[in-house]
């Protein structure tokens, strides 16, 4: 009898974790597609503040970081992006320490040092090789994990091309994480990261001049997510504008 409701207590507590993690998840997932960054920063001060994060709990909060830190950097709000930064930094770094998900880790360790370039431009010719290191390192760890050829698309599209640096290339790790993240529906359902990468290929396509691709990217994004504020009043319509 006490197995048994050691058993239940057990199973109720685990699906209480999963469905606070849901909530956290969904929450970010609408504010971004509403682009609502108040919310998503009141999210991982909560998330932070909280003690006793298991490394499931950490890695996703270090996600919800490195997305509020772009944002940080891509609005002009250095202050704001260094403090998140280093926040997310010390998590990476509990995980490392615990050894987990290599590849993941290494993934965040080459989009931070793309981070400290966006803060100090100065610093490129010496953090960017140890952003691709850490990329390529993501990559060999587990060339099954989408994030490690987001890093690495990242890495080539910001390189300069006498170091290697390709938008070419860069597409082709972008594309090659799209087909990896639509093998699972729990990484396309509801995932911020999953739209964010779309955009980011729409955005290329439109860099390397192939706007008809471009536009079809944009017209999906707005299939499966009609409210994507960001692509619906901003990058949809200027495309268009340039295409007529």
């Amino acid at each position: 009898m006490e197995r048994t409701k050691f058993s239940i207590l057990t199973i109720t507590l685990l699906l209480l974790f999963m469905d606070l993690m849901g909530s956290e998840k969904q929450d970010i997932y609408n504010a971004y597609l509403t682009n609502k960054m108040p919310v998503w920063k009141e999210i991982i001060d909560r998330m932070e503040s909280n003690t006793g994060k298991n490394n499931m709990q950490l890695l996703e909060l270090v996600n919800y970081q490195y997305g509020y830190i772009a944002w940080c950097i891509g609005n002009n709000k250095k202050n704001e992006a260094h403090t998140y930064l280093k926040q997310a930094e010390d998590n990476l770094q509990i995980l490392e320490d615990q050894k987990y998900l290599p590849s993941r880790i290494s993934g965040y360790k080459s989009a931070f040092c793309g981070f400290h370039i966006g803060l100090n431009v100065f610093a490129a010719p010496f953090i960017g090789p140890r952003s691709f290191a850490a990329a390529k390192e993501a990559l060999e760890y587990d060339p099954e994990d989408y994030f490690g050829y987001i890093q690495m698309g990242n890495v080539l599209f910001h390189a300069p091309g006498l170091v290697g640096g390709s938008r070419f290339e860069a597409l082709k790790n972008f594309l090659k994480a799209k087909v990896l993240m639509e093998k699972s529906s729990l990484e396309t359902s509801k995932n911020w990261n999953y739209l964010s990468l779309l955009t980011t290929i729409a955005q290329a396509y439109e860099l390397v001049d192939d706007k008809l691709n471009a536009k079809t990217m944009y017209e999906y994004i707005l299939k499966i997510e009609p409210d994507y504020k960001w692509v619906k009043d901003e990058l949809y319509p200027q495309l268009t504008k340039k295409l007529n």
